[in-house]
Formats: structure tokens, C-alpha cells, sequence
């Protein structure tokens, strides 16, 4: 098995972390208690930092990313 990361797994690292910031920039759906709310935004800010800091980016726009996260590049 190798380790070597493709383009298209770049993508969709990329895509699923875009699932991370557009939840939190959505918002708290109506249905969901505050409680878990600050949970879902805990584990995807977590995701978010973990995807930050990964090396293979390459001429990915990861503003967004910091943007949902509430950091500066």
C-alpha cells in the first residue's frame, strides 16, 4: 500500500473539510439541543485544525478553513 497522497484524495480532503465549514457557518439547525450544537462544533473546529495542518496542500484556498474556525492564515 502506498503512501503517496493522489490529487483527487487532496479533493477530497478538501471537500469534506468544506462540509465541516459550511455546517458551522449554517449555523444551529432549529431541531438540535445547544448542547449537542456545541459539540458538532467542537469535533468539526477539531477536524478543521487537524486538516490545517496537514503538509500536502498545494494551491488550495484554506481561507475559508480559517475563516470557520475563527484563526488568521
Amino acid at each position: 500500500m502506498s503512501d503517496t497522497i493522489t490529487a483527487e484524495d487532496i479533493q477530497r480532503h478538501y471537500n469534506a473539510t468544506m462540509d465541516s465549514v459550511n455546517l458551522i457557518n449554517a449555523g444551529k439547525p432549529e431541531y438540535m439541543t445547544d448542547e449537542k450544537w456545541e459539540d458538532c462544533i467542537e469535533r468539526n473546529v477539531e477536524h478543521i485544525k487537524i486538516m490545517i495542518a496537514k503538509d500536502f496542500w498545494a494551491d488550495q484556498d484554506l481561507t475559508p478553513f480559517y475563516n470557520a474556525i475563527g484563526e488568521q492564515e
